[in-house]
């Protein structure tokens, strides 16, 4: 199938919302894609898993099918350098990033042999070995971060607990002083858009972070050598600043929201489903497994996080994408649901063989930080479990709501009431 015969076939058969002038809706004025998102990524596929739409005023072509998403993941003839992406996709500020560039400019962004030697730079700070030391602290700060609501006997999953792990844990790694963290929890949260409005306010959060960043590189040019923090090491072995900030600019976005919206999207799930969440008090050796399907069934990432582009024509399924920058969006969600790849995709279940999935992504850009976002979800959902019996929704369910984000998929908020339980008694 050509590009010609392909805009014939995908004749936008969704509801309206709102149409460019070209006829084709928006993906992102679609209200289910931001709160109930898989029944239309399911249609999408359906209809044309590889397909031209507009994404946030962005003409794409969208790969929604699980096989093709891995194909193209590895495809070196797919660019995520967005200079490479042509006029159309250029004009729309979010996809070249603007002024944001020079902050932008990481690994992500990147094509080899360039996002070989930035991988490199910090690729031996995520090693299961290394993830593996961090255990301990990881299991101290979950327990510091709970202790406070275990006696009021409720919390909010995500701002008391969900966002303060991950931040707390990343921020150590870079080095990032405590009275700093939470501006920067705040310039990422923008960045990725988690609150409708924020697109507008991209360009200054990434000027503000940069800032803020390089303020800190220059007080820690000040500590003596031999630093115990990533930010610290980066600079002794005299890495470019420019380099640096990016990169750190690109761990802290990573390291915070994703895992976030692991945890928050982990606890309700298991709410949502009560014979999953006693399948797993009864057999807790399971946890990893749930995380596992937790990630596949709803992930913390819907799209991958940047652009691909093509740099010659390319076959994608049955569609020949064309070359000359056009940009290709891969749909992690829709091909985490794929039922060719996943049987009962809908169906949430913990002894799911879920391996495969796509939630950090696949190819040289799958996420360096998954062992940590892994373990830092396997320990906060086996503290709260441990530590919170009777655990149950303190809202309607209808009153929860998901960030306003493209790529993102993560809870608001999600209140809760529980038992305390202490430690060393049963349940």
């Amino acid at each position: 199938m050509n590009a010609e015969q392909a805009d014939r076939a995908v004749s936008c058969r969704m509801p309206h919302d709102r149409t460019t002038a070209e006829g084709a809706t928006d993906l992102m004025e679609h209200k289910s894609y931001v709160n109930a998102p898989y029944p239309l990524l399911a249609q999408l596929r359906a209809e044309g898993p590889v397909r031209r739409v507009v994404f946030a005023g962005a003409p794409v072509w969208l790969v929604t099918r699980h096989e093709d998403i891995r194909t193209a993941s590895r495809d070196p003839r797919l660019s995520n350098d967005p200079r490479r992406c042509n006029r159309a996709a250029q004009s729309v500020p979010w996809v070249f990033a603007g002024e944001t560039y020079t902050v932008t400019r990481n690994m992500l962004r990147s094509d080899p042999p360039d996002h070989t030697r930035l991988r490199a730079l910090v690729a031996g700070e995520f090693t299961p070995g290394r993830i593996e030391a961090l255990r301990p602290r990881i299991q101290e700060i979950t327990d510091e971060l709970i202790a406070p609501f275990l006696p009021l006997g409720r919390l909010d999953v995500i701002t008391d607990f969900a966002k303060r792990l991950p931040l707390t844990v990343i921020s150590e790694v870079l080095g990032v002083p405590a009275e700093e963290r939470d501006t920067f929890a705040r310039l990422a949260g923008v960045y990725v858009e988690m609150s409708e409005g924020d697109d507008s306010r991209m360009p200054h959060a990434a000027s503000e972070m940069r800032d803020c960043l390089t303020g800190l590189l220059k007080a820690k040019r000040n500590r003596p050598s031999g630093s115990e923090d990533l930010l610290g090491r980066l600079l002794d072995a005299d890495h470019e600043e420019d380099e640096v900030i990016s990169m750190s600019f690109l761990l802290l976005v990573a390291g915070f929201e994703t895992t976030a919206n692991l945890i928050g999207s982990g606890v309700l799930a298991l709410l949502e489903h009560p014979e999953q969440l006693e399948l797993l008090r009864r057999e807790p050796h399971l946890m990893w497994q749930a995380v596992e399907e937790i990630l596949r069934y709803n992930g913390p990432i819907k799209m991958a996080p940047v652009l691909r582009f093509t740099t010659c024509d390319i076959q994608i399924g049955e569609v020949t994408v064309p070359g000359g920058g056009e940009a290709v969006l891969l749909s992690y969600g829709a091909g985490n649901r794929d039922p060719d790849r996943f049987a009962e995709p809908d169906r949430f279940d913990i002894l799911r063989d879920s391996r495969g999935h796509l939630a950090f992504g696949h190819g040289i850009h799958h996420c360096l930080g998954a062992p940590l976002g892994r373990a830092e979800g396997t320990i906060a959902l086996r503290t709260l479990l441990e530590r919170c019996d009777e655990l149950a929704l303190a809202v309607d369910p209808s009153e929860l709501t998901w960030g306003h984000s493209r790529f993102m998929r993560g809870l608001t908020s999600l209140p809760v009431t529980f038992r305390p339980v202490l430690r060393g008694a049963a349940p």
